[in-house]
């Protein structure tokens, strides 16, 4: 029974606190009322104008002796570059290593024999693939120009950003496989 008077007591003091608490939540807002009320009674201000603006001045094109810039360049400009390099052949069909970009490839090795010498590479996937000189491989048409037992030399033909084409070099080195 002893335990019971003093949960009993528990229960009456937490009551009479939340009672408490929630008496000072209700105190005495007439200062925040006023204080709303003297600003709802200021007066407001006018909304400013928006700024006027002048429209662009209009501009006639006039060709004369210029060429139109709404049709592309004849295309005997764009076919070579800037440098005289010749645009990939597009009726050549496509090597299979040329479906794969060139820093996914690896050297891994040589062969030589009477024919010649032939580079190792490797793909991603793991196959092992012979190329020679005259090989294409790469997303940039790169052709192989020399083989040695330390590295393979390309030449890719790459977009100059002027509507034609120059050739850029680039090596594999030998990796020793993955």
């Amino acid at each position: 029974m002893l335990q019971h008077s003093s949960t009993t007591g528990a229960r009456w003091l937490l009551i009479i606190g939340l009672v408490v608490t929630l008496a000072a939540c209700g105190a005495d807002q007439r200062e925040l009322e006023a204080y709303i009320d003297s600003v709802k009674a200021r007066p407001g201000r006018g909304i400013e104008p928006l700024p006027e603006f002048r429209p662009a001045p209009s501009y006639v094109y006039e060709a004369g002796d210029r060429r139109s810039p709404f049709v592309p360049d004849a295309p005997a400009r764009i076919a070579v570059g800037t440098d005289g390099v010749s645009p990939p052949d597009p009726d050549r069909p496509p090597e299979f290593l040329e479906q794969m970009p060139l820093d996914t490839l690896a050297m891994v090795g040589t062969l030589g024999d009477a024919r010649g010498q032939f580079g190792l590479v490797q793909d991603s996937d793991g196959r092992v693939h012979r190329v020679r000189v005259g090989n294409y491989m790469g997303q940039n048409y790169g052709r192989i120009t020399s083989i040695t037992e330390a590295e393979i030399q390309l030449v890719e033909t790459v977009r100059d950003g002027l509507g034609g084409h120059m050739e850029r070099p680039a090596t594999m080195p030998l990796s020793g496989g993955n």
